[in-house]
């Protein structure tokens, strides 16, 4: 390959227009034949001229001349020769050249010039005209291309009669100071349902700031090809009164008549940006709709305009990967030396990858770091100011949010105060319950963007909108508010079988998703005294937070412990102490643990609650076989087996049997009480009980029986799957990469080794520090370049994914 030329230079595109129609015509054979003498044909050109081949791509050439004349010459000779419609561009520029090859704005202007021809035209920037002196070009006028830049004023090769150029000649659309960046998803959608028959109104609704204008002008701009009486915008954020939008439109059509006139016979697409706050207008949209049959709509609003025919496009956030490029981009150009580093990423989620929101905090960059940013949030609704040619509802983020505020009638502001108490996001039952909410007003608050349904059916609102709305409570109704919140949140969660005594799985996904708000409710408690409820919240969680996050839940606990002192009744205190023995016994403490329980069941005692007395004895004897006092917990164990009527309590001491027979190395004993244990949980529903116990067992078979120990272990792990305990799966997946590598299987050993790794990073634990030095051994003789290329893979999977493969793929 030739040298690319450097300093000035004439870049010519080329590609055959409408070319999957041509082979559909003229068929398979006839066609390579032509495109073969079509590739001959412009090659020697190219040679001839010192054009060098930049690129190739199906038909297409991307090439680059030392000289404007040499180019065009190049271009002219070609077009005799050719048999195919070729369609070429030309455009003279200084482009960067680096060893990927050319790089600015002059490559993408030339490719977009070549778009816009049809098949045996020559067009020409007014650059590459400029340098060609007496050619024969035909001056075809300003066009605004389809990246929505500024006009180009483009020449033709020759007289030839050919359509309008495929620019946005006849358009008003406005060009953006900044480049549109990423949303290629999104605009792709927006394209596909313009270009449908049935989407002739298509409204693009969002929060402020959403980026709903940006994306509608871009795919505005992408689709007038289909719209030979051109693309129009029409602003209404400057109107006050709804009767003046079909006058606003009319003037951007040029005025002289009534809009449903003007519009009338026209195959023209109107954009109606900023639709919400005239939205009483809506009807006389769709009335043009229905006189004008060849026009489309397309409109950005906050809110939908509900008439007939309307299809909504809700514009999502960005992806977080847009949104870092996004905030780049702009920041470099307050602060061009600005790096992204590791703070960038929960930047922009605390802006909720708000594209508003990122821009205006970019812009903060030459004063402040992204460190600095993220502690400034807490009054983000201040701190993020736009510049002074920005519209004055986007100059802030508090008046982008108040423009949407002020729409709104007085029950849907009282209704979008109150939802600001919840955190995470709520359910449609819990906003009822907590906010006073009914069906018309959430959808209405849907409907205005202000509220988004997830795709769990949860409602939620983006932070800023939260922000602002908190602000407009009463300290008074935020204490009633968030009073209702725990009243309904132990409702809610002593259904999902997260207590000890519960007989159905443990849903944990529910508790999950409900933990920001827990811990709203949880602050609450602490705020205001209310010691038994945030007790009783805590204590309908303990399986929650015991496997999940043991030590904040311990330290909840502690501050409410210490706030309630001696008041207490003995009867929660026995309930909290369980809770406090549990959370050290997941830490690996067991002998903090054991102390816990005996203060626990001397509560319980104290109660008269002689259930819970029992279920504590159990408690102390497995606190004890873990601290290897097999004698002592035998008697205990012995004892409680005997008593118990409750098959959970008799499935706990045969589990603590079943250990004390191992830790004697009576392994044939120890595996069939665990077996037992877990075949008595299993009857009753009990899986996670079930889980836990095969996958201790799991543990004193990979010695013995590795074969047998994994079929145990994969069986545990489908139970603790099925419940969704992420604690006990994490240390399942240590235990399955030690079970492979025992078997001699590298790749899975390596596999699940680094999912296991990836799991302790994203979810740190107490307990799986044990769990990775008691794996180490095992792992040993299987590390090498097979183990660790699989473990680089595990690192990768999420922990479903890691599940799946754990369960899926046993080689």
């Amino acid at each position: 390959m030739r040298e690319l030329p450097r300093g000035t230079v004439t870049f010519l595109f080329t590609d055959i227009e409408g070319s999957t129609r041509l082979l559909d015509e003229v068929g398979a054979e006839e066609y390579g034949s032509a495109l073969a003498q079509h590739r001959r044909v412009l090659r020697d050109s190219f040679a001839r001229h010192g054009g060098v081949e930049v690129d190739t791509q199906g038909d297409a050439f991307f090439v680059a001349f030392p000289t404007a004349p040499g180019a065009l010459e190049a271009a002219r000779e070609a077009q005799d020769e050719l048999g195919l419609p070729v369609r070429m561009g030309l455009h003279t520029g200084t482009p960067l050249l680096t060893d990927e090859g050319y790089v600015g704005t002059d490559v993408h202007r030339a490719a977009r010039i070549a778009a816009a021809g049809h098949g045996r035209q020559v067009l020409v920037s007014a650059a590459t005209a400029a340098l060609l002196g007496g050619a024969e070009l035909r001056d075809l006028g300003e066009h605004r291309l389809k990246d929505l830049s500024a006009p180009e004023r483009i020449f033709q090769l020759g007289d030839g009669e050919f359509p309008p150029l495929k620019t946005l000649y006849r358009t008003n659309l406005p060009i953006p100071a900044t480049p549109f960046l990423g949303r290629d998803q999104e605009l792709g959608d927006v394209r596909e349902l313009l270009a449908r028959g049935d989407a002739r109104l298509l409204t693009l609704t969002g929060a402020g700031g959403s980026g709903k204008t940006r994306l509608a002008l871009h795919a505005a701009g992408e689709a007038a090809e289909a719209y030979p009486d051109g693309v129009w915008w029409v602003p209404l954020a400057p109107l006050a009164d709804p009767v003046d939008v079909g006058p606003a439109a009319a003037r951007a059509l040029g005025g002289g008549g009534t809009l449903p006139e003007l519009v009338d016979g026209r195959r023209l697409l109107l954009l109606l940006d900023n639709f919400e706050h005239v939205v009483e207008a809506a009807p006389e949209v769709a009335a043009v709709l229905a006189e004008c049959p060849h026009a489309d709509v397309l409109v950005t609003s906050r809110e939908r305009l509900r008439v007939q025919g309307e299809h909504v496009y809700p514009v999502p956030v960005l992806e977080r990967a847009e949104a870092r490029r996004l905030f780049v981009t702009r920041a470099r150009a307050a602060q061009p030396d600005f790096e992204p580093d590791e703070h960038l990423d929960e930047l922009c989620s605390r802006l909720d990858d708000l594209p508003l929101a990122l821009e205006l905090a970019a812009a903060r960059t030459s004063l402040l770091s992204t460190e600095q940013l993220l502690e400034r949030l807490g009054n983000r609704l201040d701190l993020l100011r736009g510049g002074r040619d920005a519209e004055t509802r986007q100059q802030t983020l508090r008046a982008t949010i108040e423009w949407s505020y002020e729409l709104l009638e007085p029950d849907e502001r009282r209704l979008l105060a109150a939802l600001s108490v919840f955190r995470g996001g709520w359910t449609l039952e819990a906003a009822e319950q907590v906010a006073d909410a009914d069906l018309e007003l959430m959808q209405s608050l849907v409907d205005k963007s202000l509220v988004r349904r997830w795709d769990s059916d949860r409602f939620g609102m983006l932070e800023t909108i939260r922000e602002y709305a908190g602000e407009q409570l009463e300290p008074s109704a935020l204490d009633r508010l968030r009073e209702r919140l725990l009243g309904h949140l132990i409702e809610r969660l002593a259904e999902a079988d997260l207590s000890p005594h519960s007989t159905g799985p443990p849903q944990i996904d529910r508790a999950k998703e409900e933990r920001p708000n827990v811990d709203v409710a949880l602050v609450w408690a602490l705020e205001t005294g209310n010691v038994a409820a945030g007790l009783h919240l805590l204590e309908v969680l303990e399986i929650y937070w015991t496997t999940n996050d043991p030590i904040v839940g311990r330290e909840r606990l502690d501050a409410l412990l210490a706030l309630g002192g001696e008041s207490v009744e003995p009867n929660v205190l026995a309930k909290a102490l369980r809770f406090r023995g549990a959370s050290f016994d997941m830490t690996g403490r067991h002998d903090l643990s054991e102390s816990d329980y005996l203060r626990a069941h001397e509560a319980a005692l104290s109660a008269g609650d002689a259930a819970e007395a029992a279920h504590l004895t159990q408690r102390i004897a497995m606190a004890v076989v873990q601290q290897g006092d097999l004698e002592r917990a035998t008697g205990l164990l012995e004892d409680a087996l005997a008593s118990s009527r409750n098959p959970k309590e008799r499935a706990i001491a045969l589990s603590g049997l079943a250990h004390v027979a191992l830790g004697r190395g009576e392994l044939d004993e120890g595996v069939r009480l665990a077996y037992e244990s877990a075949q008595l949980a299993e009857s009753i529903g009990w899986t996670w009980w079930r889980g836990v116990t095969l996958g201790t067992l799991a543990d004193f078979l990979i010695e013995r029986d590795p074969g047998e120990a994994e079929e145990v272990l994969l069986s545990a792990l489908a139970s603790l799957a099925a419940v969704g305990d992420r604690g006990n799966i994490t240390l399942s997946l240590a235990s399955a990469a030690s079970i492979a590598a025992r078997r001699g299987h590298h790749v899975r050993a390596g596999t699940l080794w680094g999912a296991f790794e990836a799991e302790v990073e994203r979810q740190p634990r107490p307990s799986t520090a044990r769990a990775t030095a008691d794996a180490e051994p095992w792992l040993e003789p299987a590390r090498g370049d097979v183990f660790e290329e699989a473990r680089r893979r595990g690192r990768t999977l999420s922990l479903e994914e890691a599940v799946a493969y754990a369960l899926g793929d046993q080689t």
